[in-house]
């Protein structure tokens, strides 16, 4: 194949439509294919990038400055990043912050992920949002010989997340312990927290692709926390006599995580025992009782959605990342839809009209985002006292 006519141009972007796009390369010299999504936070890229919900999926940032403050362990949402790579409008340039610890460029390359700048990211993100999300692949080679005919083959085998279940994926393969707490950037601060935080309550996390950062919010609600696989069984986690369930968040297809973990579910709330769900959770908790979830044309994706709290009649500002969304028109009887987004007045929120049983479709840890709604982790401690000791709900 004869090479593409741009001088310094190394890197593509194909989507299935047949639209290219040429820019730079950086990172892993190599190919991702998946579906193309945006992020429209200015903030947290490297939360973004190891979030497990990102599985089977390419980021498009619009914010220009992406990877300028380098990378550091501290930021690590999970082990390694599960997003298949990114697209930036800019370059990246030398890291300028003092929490670096490695260049983002090389730290791309460790984890062998793909970027592409010289994108004009905001038209990119209103084509996402006109026509719909579009399977794309992105190609970076230093010697620009790229093999269009194979890329193509590659595009059109790709599948697509509806009917994907990626939870088995990036779920923990044995039992853990959580610990950590939440970060402070005071290390006097960090101390004088861990000796408050006194583990009241025992959670066991069944992890569907679980963030660090919702650990350590349980950790800091008074939880002691226990990870256990996404195929765990209600019997299983019921021999771990906790005092609380919580279903983490998570990427692919939630009907398709639904086929082994809703019956699961559905046993766990019949137990009585607390429940909270994120994301994945909070769709899979709604698929075990009857509910249906569908595949969103552009899903939500950034640090500043705004969210009512019905009841409270209240707005939050919130980081939310999905493209699936629990159904309005097949939602069971025993749920009551609890919070609703500003965008598009979807389903944020639900409980049970009975059981201890609540979950949100946004991000209440917000790594990268606001904190309006961390107060979730401390209603879920509340209910887990309130099933133990029969406290009320404080003022």
């Amino acid at each position: 194949m004869p090479k593409i006519p741009y001088s310094d141009k190394n890197a593509l972007l194909i989507l299935d439509n047949g639209d290219v796009y040429h820019g730079y390369g950086f990172g892993a010299e190599t190919e991702s294919v998946g579906e193309l999504c945006f992020n429209t936070s200015m903030t947290g890229y490297q939360e973004i990038l190891t979030d497990p919900s990102y599985a089977g999926q390419i980021i498009n940032f619009t914010f220009p400055h992406i990877g300028n403050v380098g990378t550091n362990p501290t930021d690590m949402e999970t082990a390694q990043p599960s997003a298949l790579g990114l697209i930036t409008r800019n370059r990246v340039t030398t890291p300028s912050n003092w929490r670096n610890k490695k260049p983002f460029t090389e730290w791309l390359f460790t984890h062998n992920l793909p970027g592409i700048s010289g994108i004009d990211t905001r038209a990119l993100t209103h084509k996402i949002r006109n026509e719909g999300a579009r399977t794309a692949l992105i190609s970076f080679q230093k010697n620009a010989n790229f093999d269009l005919k194979a890329i193509s083959k590659k595009i059109s085998a790709w599948p697509g997340l509806k009917g994907m279940d990626l939870a088995k994926t990036v779920t923990c393969s044995t039992s853990t312990e959580w610990s950590g707490s939440t970060f402070c950037f005071d290390f006097e601060q960090q101390k004088s927290r861990s000796k408050i935080a006194k583990k009241q309550y025992k959670v066991v996390a069944l992890d569907f692709g679980i963030k660090h950062n919702i650990l350590r919010c349980l950790e800091t609600a008074g939880c002691r926390v226990i990870v256990l696989p996404a195929d765990t069984s209600a019997e299983d986690v019921l021999a771990q006599n906790p005092d609380g369930i919580f279903l983490s968040n998570g990427p692919g297809d939630p009907a398709a995580t639904a086929k082994y973990a809703g019956r699961e579910i559905l046993t766990l709330t019949e137990s009585g025992i607390p429940m909270f769900g994120i994301c994945i959770g909070h769709q899979l908790i709604a698929l075990a009782f009857g509910g249906s979830t569908s595949k969103m044309d552009k899903g939500h994706r950034g640090a500043n959605h705004p969210v009512k709290v019905i009841n409270a009649n209240r707005i939050e500002i919130t980081s939310q990342n999905h493209g699936f969304v629990v159904d309005e028109n097949k939602l069971p009887d025993c749920l009551e839809v609890t919070h609703r987004s500003l965008f598009d007045g979807s389903i944020e929120g639900l409980k049970h009209k009975n059981l201890p049983v609540f979950s949100v479709q946004y991000h209440p840890e917000a790594s990268p985002g606001p904190h309006d709604a961390r107060n979730l982790f401390n209603y879920f401690s509340y209910l887990m006292d309130k099933r133990t000791n029969h406290h009320a709900m404080p003022k």
